[in-house]
């Protein structure tokens, strides 16, 4: 029988997920199909129920959902225990539904496509303290990357975040804007700077190092004004598209036991947005 995944969200319409798996199923000639189901949060625990039901594989989790859909599921890998946050969902033959988050993971893997061993043993900022820092910061952290410093509006929350993480600290916009010629590896987590949200910059970028590696994980648009300015000032940049497709294939591992090649996908997205 056809087998079939889902990625469900709200909203759900922009998501990217469905054409690049498909494409995916399609180069590795496995016969399944992909489709965005919208799926508000007062309707997440009868959805999950019936992607079950229905016979849904696995399924993909974007926001508003990461963290509510964990009480629905029976199980949670170190990945989502660690984070957690939920953005893979495993249906095996049983039914049992298991949850992984490989957003971390897919973040330090388009890291060592895109730059090699070169950030290893250099000091980490990380912009920002919600869940999409918690993942990069705990995968950076497990992949041997650090020391890793946190900067926040809210201060209390990278607070927080640095008391879960040994090896870490805590720096204000302020301090953290002084001492930017310090880190060999920045990156931008937050949302300002994406379409149709906040738009401006996370810190004033005027101490960067020339030689930094900058990332930011927005990917639309391709180049926010933070990695513009950081590409003036001479560092070498990376938007969100290789981690949005690596932790995607690392989703598809997970379900077909098939890594899936990459290169092409990623060469894909940013056609299709406009690279």
């Amino acid at each position: 029988m056809k087998k079939w995944y889902a990625v469900i969200g709200d909203p759900i319409k922009q998501s990217m997920s469905p054409s690049m798996h498909e494409a995916w199923f399609d180069e590795e000639s496995i016969d399944a199909a992909y489709i965005p189901i919208h799926v508000t949060e007062d309707r997440l625990r009868e959805a999950v129920e019936g992607l079950k039901n229905l016979g849904c594989s696995g399924f993909n989790v974007t926001v508003p959902h990461k963290s509510a859909i964990i009480p629905f599921l029976n199980q949670l890998d170190s990945s989502a225990r660690q984070m957690n946050a939920v953005n893979t969902v495993h249906v095996l033959e049983d039914g049992t539904l298991v949850g992984s988050n490989t957003d971390g993971k897919g973040f330090v893997r388009s890291l060592e496509v895109a730059c090699g061993e070169q950030c290893k043993d250099k000091k980490v900022l990380v912009i920002g303290a919600g869940g999409a820092a918690r993942g990069i910061a705990f995968a950076l952290h497990s992949a041997g990357y650090g020391p890793i410093f946190f900067t926040n509006r809210t201060l209390e929350k990278a607070v927080q975040l640095a008391t879960e993480l040994s090896d870490s600290a805590v720096l204000s916009v302020a301090e953290a804007e002084l001492s930017l010629a310090e880190f060999g590896l920045i990156v931008q987590t937050t949302s300002v700077g994406m379409n149709f949200s906040q738009q401006g910059m996370p810190l004033n970028p005027e101490n960067m190092s020339e030689g930094t590696v900058v990332a930011d994980i927005i990917y639309n648009p391709l180049e926010t004004a933070f990695l513009a300015e950081a590409r003036k000032r001479g560092a070498s940049t990376m938007n969100g598209v290789g981690m949005f497709v690596h932790q995607g294939a690392l989703a598809f591992e997970t379900w077909t036991e098939v890594r899936p090649e990459t290169g092409f996908m990623i060469d894909k997205i940013t056609t299709t947005l406009g690279g």
